[in-house]
């Protein structure tokens, strides 16, 4: 598969399962809300970490740079889908305020984990 449409693919797969588990434990957020915050980051990090070990496993080098490219091209992704689905005149209607401090700020952790895989894979193929 083309390299550039992976990481397209797989930024999309970073918000589209998350957003899809939301839709089933959303019940939660009225009921049980600090569930609900604790379920939807745990599932954003299980997806992020699965997806950048396939993007990484078939690399041999540059790692740290491929898991910068990932991680911003994933959180630039997630964060415009989410704009387009949470902001005035859309379905879900957040301010850009709430947005941030709910959700968006939360999608940090994509280039985190991404790069912290570049750091490890670059320190396994250095041995």
């Amino acid at each position: 598969m083309n390299r550039y449409l992976k990481i397209v693919i797989f930024g999309f797969l970073v918000w589209l399962i998350p957003f899809l588990v939301s839709f089933v434990v959303f019940p939660l957020k009225a009921t049980m809300r600090p569930l609900f915050e604790s379920i939807m980051p745990l599932v954003l990090t299980i997806v992020v970490v699965t997806l950048s070990y396939y993007y990484l496993k078939g690399m041999e080098t540059s790692f740290v740079k491929e898991g910068m490219i990932i991680g911003l091209v994933w959180f630039v992704i997630n964060i415009a889908i989410d704009l387009f689905m949470f902001m005035p005149a859309s379905p879900m209607h957040m301010s850009f305020a709430d947005y941030m401090m709910d959700i968006g700020l939360k999608y940090v952790m994509i280039p985190v984990i991404t790069i912290g895989f570049g750091y490890i894979a670059q320190s396994k193929s250095n041995i």
